[in-house]
């Protein structure tokens, strides 16, 4: 088994759990400073089927894949690896979005979460609901995106949601250390840092994404006629070769194979892949200027100190 493929999804959950640990530790210093300790079990509640909804959400997508395979088998070289090419472009523009969104949105959360508390607890009677809708949506909307990368990938079976958990379990953990024990973490850092290992992870799914396409459309090409055309370039006569991402610009696979460590960690972590074509080059480059590059500023947006901001080292009282 290629544990290596449950680092991205480990990243990935770490960085989105740790998130959503910050929203439940505000909510719950939030109803001590209240006196509304009462309402814990609903912040609880809220976690944990969050979890259960998001698990399945991917189960769901999974099934998606299998049934559409199974359908018309003659067709399945063509439908799987379309539908997983399908929800990597899913995947890649949720995850793009949410990097950037909120890294600009993340000196006003703790103020956000604070207000959405402060207006359930003045429901009354459905403040329990209140705070209970508010956890379930921050769990989901973060278990989200993880779901869709491990439905755009896959072919690695069990793999990714086991680094999911161990992702989901780390979060945890420092959520617990920081509200609970009041250990001092650089939450600031550890964003920007796990936010520029996640630009290279999306800009790896770019590659592989396209790389389904490839494939899809090759296979497409051999079982219909009608397109057996749509290999626009033709390399039929070589043993590697692809059907629509053009001639290859790169092959390692002698010195540094990607299915070999280091080059599986490089692959699964920053898109290295022993074989490149010239769409693929040009799309993960495209990829690192324009989202990386606005990751980038928006990182440098933020340095300066802001008001209701999480302090960068200091936990939630």
């Amino acid at each position: 088994m290629n544990f290596s493929a449950a680092l991205p999804t480990f990243l990935i959950t770490l960085r989105e759990g740790v998130e959503a640990a910050l929203v439940v530790g505000i909510v719950l210093a939030m109803l001590a400073k209240a006196k509304q300790s009462r309402l814990n079990s609903w912040v609880y509640a809220g976690v944990a089927v969050g979890i259960i909804v998001s698990a399945l959400i991917g189960i769901f997508f999974a099934s998606i894949i299998q049934v559409a395979g199974l359908i018309n088998p003659q067709y399945a070289p063509i439908v799987k690896p379309l539908m997983e090419a399908g929800f990597s472009v899913i995947a890649i523009v949720m995850l793009s979005w949410m990097l950037i969104w909120m890294t600009k949105q993340a000196k006003f959360m703790k103020a956000e979460v604070e207000g959405a508390v402060q207006d359930a607890l003045k429901a009354d009677s459905n403040a329990g609901w209140g705070v209970f809708t508010l956890v379930l949506i921050a769990v989901v909307r973060e278990g989200f995106e993880t779901v869709l990368f491990i439905a755009s990938n896959f072919q690695e079976g069990l793999v990714p949601t086991i680094g999911a958990i161990a992702g989901i379990a780390t979060a945890t953990l420092i959520g617990t250390l920081i509200f609970k024990f009041g250990v001092k973490i650089n939450i600031r850092q550890f964003f920007q840092v796990m936010g520029i290992f996640l630009v290279l992870i999306v800009a790896g799914l770019v590659v592989g994404g396209l790389r389904k396409f490839d494939q899809a459309f090759a296979a497409l090409a051999l079982t219909n006629s009608t397109w057996e055309n749509i290999c626009f370039y033709n390399q039929s006569m070589q043993e590697i070769h692809s059907c629509v991402l053009g001639p290859m610009v790169w092959n390692a696979s002698n010195i540094l194979p990607d299915k070999k460590f280091p080059g599986v960690i490089l692959k699964v972590l920053f898109g290295y892949r022993e074989h490149l074509y010239l769409v693929q080059a040009v799309a993960y480059l495209s990829f690192l200027l324009s989202v990386g590059g606005l990751y980038l500023r928006s990182i440098a947006g933020n340095l300066s100190p802001v008001k209701n901001k999480i302090p960068a080292s200091q936990s939630v009282k």
